[in-house]
């Protein structure tokens, strides 16, 4: 309506919409979710208004991955939101200053602990403990060995452990005990160094083995599959987790580039003939699969991660021979035995012993309660009626 409404009729508006609200129809589509709201019923939202800050886009400024600045170009955020954001950045920073976090807070969120992020450097793994081994033991341990040390930097005082990480197994109920291996940190480097030269030292019954935290020697390495295959290196590459769309003719395309294929056994179904999801290349030599193995581009076919290892090559297996030199069984055979009976002397031939019948406590009496013979054993010698065609021995009488 392009004239202006009076007071009147804004009034008699509203009196008419609060007489559709009381309309009991109207309250039940409002309360039914299911059904289809009408236009009058809908709530109208303005997409100009400011949006505060949410859980996830705080997070992120505290992570650094976005600025305020972009945030608020997409989102429209609310001035308000944005203070308080500040105000709890400052809260939580060490100097308390509200002025240090700018526009780009979650950058400078991952400096404003120094400290902290500094003791985690000076960090040890312990491993082989003592299921029983607490953390005050260690904790004591490491005090009482450091205390007599000639440098007075690597002392380490109850102070001077900054935390102690000790996971605990799940045992349903029973006695709670560790998983074997805890986590420690301490001020400076030379307590770390400290504590690491006391590897091998014996705790409860077990040498603890002590290293830096930052140290990965030992680790398995994730990439390299010759190392963690199950099987040693042969000329069979086994494939896991394929498509069920896969085809011998895809999989030599993949891997020709790895050396000569001679043929592809894939696990088929029988109904469909499809794939199983598995199957062994062969190759002409074992520098084929080892190829393949250290070849990232061969670990994926059509988007799906492989599972690559090395197969058995049943052609290797040795079977276990009988030496000939070790004569002739000690059991003689069927062709022997009448001639080992013939030179054996008769004094010497062990006896024979007869089994006897186990008797089983069994009730035999074919006889019923008024000592009649039951009828199954009365008809056992009956005689049985021929099934073959006789001929007819009587007299043909005509009328």
């Amino acid at each position: 309506m392009t004239s202006e409404n009076t007071p009147a009729e804004v009034q008699n508006a509203v009196e008419r919409k609060k007489v559709d609200l009381e309309d009991p129809k109207i309250e039940n589509a409002l309360q039914d979710q299911t059904k289809k709201r009408k236009a009058e019923d809908e709530i109208e939202i303005d997409m100009n208004l400011s949006v505060p800050l949410s859980k996830k886009q705080k997070r992120l400024l505290r992570r650094g991955k976005v600025t305020l600045e972009e945030l608020n170009e997409k989102f429209n955020l609310d001035p308000s939101s944005v203070k308080e954001y500040k105000k709890e950045i400052a809260g939580a920073s060490p100097e308390g200053e509200e002025g240090s976090v700018s526009s780009g807070a979650g950058k400078n969120d991952t400096k404003q602990d120094p400290k902290s992020a500094k003791d985690k450097k000076f960090g040890v793994w312990i491993g082989n403990l003592s299921f029983d081994t607490s953390k005050e033991d260690l904790s004591r341990f490491f005090i009482a060995k450091t205390r007599e040390l000639e440098d007075e930097k690597a002392r380490i005082k109850e102070k001077d452990i900054i935390r102690v990480n000790l996971p605990l197994a799940q045992n349903d109920g029973k006695q709670i005990k560790n998983k074997g291996f805890a986590h420690m940190n301490f001020r400076t480097q030379e307590q770390m160094e400290a504590v690491i030269s006391l590897s091998e030292s014996h705790l409860n019954g077990r040498n603890m083995l002590i290293k830096s935290s930052q140290s990965f020697e030992g680790r398995p390495d994730k990439d390299d599959l010759i190392a963690r295959s199950k099987n040693p290196p042969s000329r069979i590459l086994f494939v896991g987790n394929l498509s069920f769309d896969t085809t011998d003719e895809l999989l030599k395309k993949h891997f020709q580039h790895c050396g000569e294929i001679v043929k592809v056994r894939m696990a088929t179904f029988q109904d469909t003939g499809k794939c199983k999801g598995f199957a062994f290349v062969d190759f002409r030599n074992e520098e084929g699969p080892t190829a393949a193995l250290k070849d990232k581009s061969c670990r994926k076919i059509a988007g799906r991660p492989l599972r690559m290892e090395f197969g058995e090559d049943r052609s290797k297996r040795q079977v276990k021979r009988r030496d000939p030199s070790a004569g002739p069984a000690s059991e003689p055979t069927r062709a022997t035995e009448p001639s080992l009976r013939e030179t054996a002397p008769a004094t010497s031939a062990p006896p024979i012993r007869e089994r006897k019948p186990t008797q089983r406590n069994r009730d035999f009496s074919h006889k019923e309660k008024n000592n009649r013979p039951k009828s199954s054993i009365a008809l056992a010698g009956a005689q049985r009626a021929s099934a073959a065609i006789v001929p007819s021995q009587g007299k043909k009488t005509t009328f």
